[in-house]
């Protein structure tokens, strides 16, 4: 504390704005909501901040070691199974719209950590706050690291709502993936790749790799993948730096049959339901049996008038 009092003030501020930067390098983004359970780019981004606020970032500090940051940064770059189970994106109470206590924000943080533990994010939590942070956008979407592969398993169902997840470790790379619509409302998924050191080749497939995989790179248009759903349910997107594994992994899924998402979701939604169908019947029913009554009470009744007049 006393070193720190001993800097200007311009200085100390400077490393302050630089490291907090050097944090939020990955991070959530979201484009366009269409539904009410999303939470808003700000709910998401205060959220990220109140958890790194809340944790220690001993890959900053200077008097870490070279093999503890070494180890630290291996961590960082391979995310083991992590971030296993359905994504958190529609978990109100992992990302609330608000918190208006300090209490209650240590009761989130609390909550964030045994969540990524449980779903086999420990390395990434004993990072601290970057591993923290990593495990949050992987979460989100629900991205999870696998042995030999990073996929993609987001619910097909739950892509109507466009979003990006930036600066997600792997290897010596960061990469972005993006969930967006064409002109028709159809997603599709963006990738790009951002190298940092030592270039790595890495390639992705969409859903069932089928397709022969196709080789990232840090390109600036990125790459785009369609949105496939395969029966029984897998991930939507595959991504390795083994070109062989991702080649074979398609013998391996034993799929039924492989859909274009409108196609999946014309069978998950085939019309308005029985239900519907059946009150609009039984409402026309009604009325010509209404309109029936009306006439008969009008000519057949008591007092109904006579269909002819007498000329007499």
């Amino acid at each position: 504390m006393l070193e720190l009092l001993e800097m200007p003030a311009a200085e100390l501020l400077q490393d302050h704005q630089r490291l907090w930067a050097q944090l939020f390098s990955p991070g959530v983004e979201m484009k366009k909501i269409t539904d009410a359970h999303t939470p808003s780019g700000l709910t998401v981004n205060l959220t990220l901040y109140y958890m790194l606020s809340c944790s220690t970032a001993p890959l900053l500090s200077p008097s870490l070691s070279h093999r503890e940051r070494d180890q630290m940064e291996s961590t960082l770059n391979y995310e083991d199974h992590c971030f296993s189970g359905h994504a958190t994106m529609h978990a109100e109470n992992l990302w609330p719209g608000r918190l208006s206590s300090i209490q209650q924000i240590l009761q989130l943080s609390d909550l964030w950590k045994l969540t990524l533990q449980k779903r086999g994010c420990k390395g990434l939590v004993k990072v601290g706050a970057p591993g923290i942070l990593q495990g949050m956008v992987l979460s989100f979407g629900g991205l999870q690291f696998t042995e030999n592969h990073l996929q993609f398993q987001a619910d097909p169902e739950v892509l109507h709502n466009s979003y990006a997840l930036h600066g997600i470790r792997y290897k010596n790379d960061h990469i972005n993936l993006a969930v967006l619509a064409d002109t028709e409302g159809k997603p599709y998924l963006h990738v790009s790749v951002e190298s940092h050191g030592q270039p790595v080749k890495i390639y992705a497939c969409e859903a069932g790799c089928l397709e022969e995989p196709v080789e990232l790179t840090s390109a600036p248009q990125g790459h785009t993948f369609p949105v496939m759903v395969t029966q029984p349910i897998t991930p939507l997107l595959y991504i390795s730096t083994d070109l062989t594994h991702l080649q074979d992994l398609r013998h391996t899924l034993h799929l039924k049959a492989i859909l274009a998402h409108d196609e999946h979701m014309a069978q998950q939604d085939p019309g308005l339901p029985f239900l519907f169908w059946f009150s609009v019947a039984s409402l026309i029913t009604l009325f010509h049996l209404f309109l029936f009554k009306l006439i008969y009470n009008e000519y057949c009744g008591p007092g109904a008038k006579p269909l002819f007049r007498s000329k007499v």
